[in-house]
């Protein structure tokens, strides 16, 4: 299985995809969550001018941020920088739209974003729409400024069959947040195969999917669930525990999914952060330092149950066993969100996988 890396946008940005692509990794990816992480796009392109192998990826944007000349604009600037080497990927903006207090868009919406993402950086017209108003737009300025030749990946985010549609009807990858269960993933490669018939796409055609995790390889007689495996895990665990609280109040809560040890830390979450499941502004109390390393007082959080849904923790063999089930299950690349020291624990993926 290829191996890749997602960071946050940051100063020395640039210097960690060096590292990666020094250690043989596959693809470097930026988080586009405008309230809690720098720009993507500027980060890249820093990326782009330091690097020469390493596939460049946004993970991911959304219809509800940038409009898609915006957007298109962008990606195709990075594909003038690094030719050939861009991944978009798109999806709902589920965790971009909340950090704003805001609800994720539609599938169908991420479908035409999508679709238009794919027409303006090949070059092509398509319909741009500000209310009434509607007018053909493309790149006026293709050549040295965008690149509309070589070609740009596209992958949607999906964790249920509707987005799992998109990618179909639209011939993308793949891409889901801390989905390991093999039966998962072979239900959204079913989704996207059963929505590319019918369409001038071929449904067995080669498309990559790629799962984001985290990853802790134990050392002898270490703890699977001390304090040095929450760390490793613990920002994938907080982050679903604030996405449960945040929508704890919606009449399909995804909390009513959780057990009642894990409901009990939602809300342990919630207190502690001082808010609650209806506040209006609950999204400025659970957000912050999104995907970033836990502290040491919300260890108790970090529930085996999930770390062992969300993350990959064990031994090097029993990761390994587990990686080969991933891969059976189609899953082309293993990305991992390195908090605790990025450059060690890139270099352990690395030595796992490559």
């Amino acid at each position: 299985m290829r191996a890749g890396v997602v960071v946050s946008a940051q100063p020395g940005v640039e210097d960690l995809a060096v590292q990666a692509e020094e250690l043989g990794l596959h693809s470097f990816w930026v988080n586009d969550t405008p309230m809690v992480h720098g720009d993507p796009f500027v980060a890249l392109g820093l990326c782009a001018k330091a690097t020469s192998r390493i596939r460049l990826g946004i993970g991911v944007t959304s219809p509800a941020l940038r409009s898609a000349p915006a957007a298109a604009s962008g990606f195709a600037s990075l594909n003038a920088l690094a030719p050939g080497r861009i991944i978009c990927g798109v999806g709902t903006g589920n965790t971009a739209r909340r950090t704003l207090g805001m609800r994720p868009t539609t599938a169908a919406t991420l479908e035409k974003f999508t679709t238009a993402l794919q027409d303006l950086c090949a070059g092509r017209t398509i319909e741009y729409r500000e209310g009434d108003r509607v007018r053909d737009v493309r790149f006026l300025h293709t050549g040295t400024t965008v690149n509309t030749t070589d070609p740009i990946e596209f992958v949607v985010a999906a964790l249920g069959p509707n987005a799992a549609a998109v990618a179909g009807r639209r011939g993308t990858g793949l891409i889901s947040f801390g989905l390991l269960d093999p039966a998962a993933w072979h239900a959204l490669h079913d989704a996207r195969r059963h929505a590319a018939h019918g369409t001038p796409r071929d449904p067995e055609s080669r498309t990559d999917s790629y799962v984001v995790t985290a990853l802790h390889i134990l050392d002898e007689n270490e703890d699977a669930h001390g304090d040095a495996a929450r760390d490793a895990t613990g920002h994938l665990v907080l982050s679903l525990l604030a996405f449960a609280a945040d929508t704890a109040a919606d009449p399909r809560a995804f909390a009513e999914q959780l057990g009642p040890a894990e409901r009990a830390a939602m809300q342990r979450l919630i207190d502690r952060r001082g808010t609650t499941a209806t506040a209006p502004d609950r999204h400025t109390k659970l957000y912050p330092n999104y995907l970033g390393r836990i502290a040491p007082q919300d260890r108790d959080l970090v529930l085996p149950s999930l770390m062992n849904t969300l993350a990959l923790v064990g031994t090097r063999d029993d990761l390994l066993a587990r990686i080969a089930t991933l891969e059976q299950a189609g899953i082309d690349e293993l990305l991992i969100q390195p908090v605790i020291d990025p450059p060690t624990e890139m270099a352990q993926l690395a030595k796992l996988l490559t």
